[in-house]
């Protein structure tokens, strides 16, 4: 595989903005959905997966906020049950609003799944014969992960970093400290030219962040 082959559809919600990714190397093959959001998120990975003919392997999740989570109900039920992969720290956010935070913006959203997968820092995922290594980036959330492949220079970092921000930390279980401490031993020790695509906003590389992000040059 080279960093040409890889194709990376991203979708948004006019509420939040989120970035959810569709992510695969050719028509007809494997791909994984990080982090399907809420309306119209979900109906345009699946026009976007039937068009392709894409053989969706996995819901891979950075986090568990609800504008992270909010279209993965409706993926099960048109692609099938596909398996959720998730910190098992945040679990309780799957099926719990005040956990998830829309129980403090209103009536709450859950969803229905109860048998997600662990993703245990330093441990490796696989698409389509690609590794991805499983990075710790918490602190936006309980248990933020990122996933980071070496051979094509991208990290998916859910809200631990944006282009010229950090994640929020002002939410119940947030933790300001552990979200620094990770975003320089996680991910400003990967080289330059990686790329950084978030959880909301555009694309960014490492380079950039650590050469002019306020939080990375001078903190909290």
């Amino acid at each position: 595989m080279n960093e040409q082959a890889i194709q990376i559809h991203v979708t948004n919600d006019p509420a939040y903005m989120e970035n959810g990714y569709t992510v695969f190397f050719h028509e007809g093959g494997p791909c994984w959905i990080i982090d399907p959001g809420f309306d119209p998120q979900a109906a345009q990975i699946v026009e976007r997966v039937r068009a392709k003919s894409l053989q969706p392997t996995a819901i891979v999740l950075t986090h568990a906020h609800a504008d992270h989570i909010g279209g993965i109900d409706e993926l099960r039920e048109h692609l099938g049950q596909l398996p959720v992969y998730l910190a098992k720290e945040e679990w309780p956010a799957l099926t719990d609003p005040m956990h998830n935070l829309s129980g403090l913006m209103g009536p709450g959203f859950s969803t229905q799944v109860t048998d997600a997968i662990d993703l245990p820092p330093g441990e490796t995922l696989e698409l389509d014969g690609t590794v991805w290594q499983i990075l710790d980036t918490s602190g936006h959330s309980p248990a933020s992960r990122t996933f980071y492949c070496s051979d094509l220079g991208i990290a998916f970092v859910g809200d631990a970093l944006f282009a010229g921000s950090i994640g929020r930390v002002d939410f119940p279980h947030s933790d300001g400290d552990k979200l620094m401490r990770n975003i320089h031993a996680q991910l400003m020790t990967l080289p330059d030219e990686t790329r950084v695509l978030s959880g909301h906003g555009p694309e960014t590389t490492i380079g950039q962040e650590r050469r002019t992000n306020p939080f990375i040059l001078h903190g909290l």
